[in-house]
């Protein structure tokens, strides 16, 4: 349970990203296919959404299928494809007032995929409790090139001066514009590594690596997360001085 860990509610992280590795490890210490892994894990993203909307945090982004992913065996590709299609119940998310979106170069899924998500987003968008973000064929590198083709065809076109181009405006043409930044990123597996995930909006974001392979990573664990993360000081660059000074937000 959360009071386990003494969590406080007020200060549950707004967005939690993660990185949900160790499918295939989990699979292989069972003598089990990587596929039987990838099985368990997306049961563990149900737990962990109800999880996350239970205790109050209002987006969740987790990284589902990477562009360098592609790479993998065609094979396993394919599977991921076909457990993804499957996976998309979207009862969970009416139970749970949640709303769905996806960021990615969605172009490269299977077209059926693409409707199948499409139609998710399109149901759910008055979800109100949590918004669930998948990041789909995704990677920063990705992300960040196609917002900077965006503005330099405004520049191009005149309707934008280079002068004019701040960090705010990187943020508005990247694909996660609609959400704020994460507040924690958590990363299962044991690696010590982002892997071209959220590099630019994860600049200021606590960091929580486990060694608990994504399969095994269940509701008290999140909670054990989020309590480690409440017993951080976000500074931002200011000292501890400065941020004890500033007024607290609840």
């Amino acid at each position: 349970m959360a009071e386990d860990y003494e969590i406080d509610k007020n200060r549950v992280p707004k967005h939690i990203a993660i990185i949900m590795d160790g499918n295939g490890r989990w699979a292989k210490l069972r003598g089990e296919e990587r596929r039987d892994g990838h099985i368990a894990g997306a049961d563990t993203v149900k737990e962990i959404i109800e999880a996350a909307a239970l205790i109050g945090v209002k987006y969740l982004t987790l990284y589902t299928f990477s562009s360098e992913n592609w790479n993998r065996p065609e094979a396993e590709v394919a599977a991921l494809m076909d457990l993804l299609f499957d996976s998309l119940k979207e009862e969970i998310l009416f139970k749970n007032d949640i709303c769905f979106r996806i960021i990615g170069d969605l172009s490269k899924l299977p077209d059926k995929l693409q409707q199948r998500l499409n139609q998710c987003v399109c149901d759910t968008a008055h979800g109100k409790r949590l918004t669930l973000v998948l990041a789909l064929s995704y990677s920063s590198h990705w992300e960040i090139t196609e917002a900077t083709r965006r503005i330099a065809r405004l520049v191009q076109k005149g309707e934008m001066a280079p002068e004019d181009i701040t960090t705010d405006t990187i943020s508005q043409y990247l694909a996660t514009n609609f959400m704020p930044d994460p507040d924690l990123l958590i990363r299962t597996g044991g690696e010590l590594r982002l892997s071209n995930y959220l590099l630019w909006q994860c600049a200021y974001s606590e960091l929580y690596f486990c060694d608990t392979y994504w399969p095994d990573f269940k509701k008290n664990e999140l909670y054990k997360a989020i309590a480690d993360f409440q017993q951080r000081e976000r500074r931002y660059g200011m000292t501890s001085e400065q941020i004890s000074k500033k007024p607290k937000i609840r």
